[in-house]
């Protein structure tokens, strides 16, 4: 009788699980937010419930109701001197921030890197090499993450904070899970403009008021550190957010 019960349980045990694996989306999503006036957060459709599932985040989880605190966050693949001078500004102002790098910058220019680091920065996961992580195996998504985890180790001696973000946000239920699989949290956005084409870059006064306008409390906000107009405006846009009463804090601190 018990060894039924106990076969009986077992099966039920197996047909849920299959169930639960089954259920893990592969649909593909790419991140995005809408942006509402007065500074308000941004608000999220479906994608909302399904980041929440996994733990990831795209502003500090109290939303409006957290204090005016930012948290600024950069992906960056390669150098060139808007780097250095994003670096050296965030040195001056003293303000932490996060970097979501590629191994490409690391192997070429791992003292930059170092530097992050040193300076007291969180060196987080954006990929070895910025695919799409919505058509990878399970075998191939751990392998970006754990070579750009060993890169960052081996050429700089620091150890990656375990913070992931998708390439392009384009992403999939499967990509939240694994990332936590591996211990990492998802980290998406809820401020960003269009700054990563170095060919078609915005003028200085349009881009600070864009980020003015859509600054909000608990954001994360996303920038491209090699955005010749982000070097030019940083400096302005950390004291004119001060001067609005808010401060910065490191991702360690969501």
């Amino acid at each position: 009788m018990k060894r039924t019960i106990c076969l009986i349980l077992g099966i039920v045990f197996v047909f849920s699980f299959s169930i639960n694996a089954c259920a893990i989306s592969n649909d593909i999503l790419r991140w995005y937010t809408k942006f509402p006036s007065n500074n308000a957060p941004p608000q999220l459709g479906q994608d909302q419930e399904i980041i929440r599932k996994y733990n990831a985040f795209f502003m500090h989880k109290n939303g409006a109701e957290e204090k005016k605190v930012i948290y600024l966050t950069f992906d960056v693949g390669y150098y060139n001197e808007n780097l250095a001078s994003v670096l050296k500004t965030l040195k001056e102002q003293r303000v932490p921030a996060s970097f979501f790098v590629l191994s490409h910058l690391v192997t070429a220019n791992a003292d930059i890197v170092k530097q992050m680091g040193e300076d007291g920065h969180l060196i987080c996961n954006h990929t070895a090499r910025h695919k799409n992580m919505t058509n990878a195996t399970k075998e191939e998504f751990q392998k970006e993450l754990n070579t750009l985890e060993y890169l960052v180790k081996e050429y700089t001696g620091y150890e990656v904070a375990k913070f992931y973000r998708p390439p392009r946000g384009e992403y999939n239920e499967k990509n939240l899970a694994w990332a936590q699989e591996l211990g990492y949290t998802t980290v998406f956005w809820s401020l960003a403009y269009d700054d990563w084409d170095n060919n078609r870059q915005q003028s200085s006064e349009r881009a600070i008021n864009l980020l003015s306008q859509r600054i909000h409390p608990g954001a994360i906000v996303l920038l491209h550190p090699t955005s010749q107009t982000n070097a030019k405006i940083l400096n302005s846009l950390i004291e004119k957010w001060r001067a609005e009463g808010y401060t910065f804090a490191s991702l360690n601190e969501l």
